[in-house]
């Protein structure tokens, strides 16, 4: 198994996301991180950005994404998101975590979330 990733962190989007109403009227603040598995021994050695996966690329599809699509379920959000990462051939697993950073509970919550593992098959 390989142990090379590329690494998402901390990319916020306003998305539309959740079941209430109030939730799928407004956009609202998330999270996404994602761990890209792939084979990085080639860009490694050769410096070229066409060896590897183009993170600003990556991030452009995510945005695109949210932008045009709207979510009743975390675990749903997550796995639209999984499902693109794996769209690269390089890509062989990803594990996609979405935060909601304003979880609408009367407790204090600071986020709320799902993390996915999914491998290529």
């Amino acid at each position: 198994m390989e142990s090379d990733a590329i690494l998402l962190r901390s990319f916020r989007v306003m998305a539309y996301c959740g079941v209430l109403d109030e939730e799928q009227a407004r956009r609202q603040p998330f999270e996404i991180n994602a761990e890209v598995v792939a084979d990085l021994r080639v860009a490694g050695k050769s410096d070229d950005l066409n060896d590897t996966i183009n993170y600003g690329v990556l991030g452009e599809q995510i945005a695109e994404l949210v932008e045009n699509s709207r979510f009743a379920l975390l675990e749903y959000f997550a796995q639209q998101v999984a499902e693109l990462l794996l769209n690269d051939a390089k890509a062989s697993q990803v594990t996609v975590e979405i935060l909601k950073l304003r979880p609408p509970m009367a407790q204090d919550l600071a986020a709320s979330g799902v993390r996915i593992t999914r491998n290529r098959s």
